[in-house]
């Protein structure tokens, strides 16, 4: 009696592996291009535009990390 299994071992293969560090890469780049804009955006932002808008200086970097990072 001949018995065959085909059995998955979970693992990816090299071609897609490389194909999804790609993607990942790419999907920081814009993450980190978004985080820079905004950042440099908000820090040429006076006081006073800062003010009327709600935002302290201080909290410019915490709000363009939200504006990039969140998903």
């Amino acid at each position: 009696m001949t018995f065959v299994s085909n059995v998955f071992s979970g693992h990816i293969g090299f071609v897609a592996r490389i194909r999804l560090l790609s993607e990942t890469a790419r999907k920081r780049l814009v993450q980190y291009r978004a985080y820079r804009q905004t950042y440099r955006e908000l820090s040429e932002m006076s006081g006073r535009d800062l003010a009327d808008l709600g935002i302290h200086p201080s909290h410019i970097r915490s709000l363009a990390l939200e504006a990039a990072y969140k998903d």
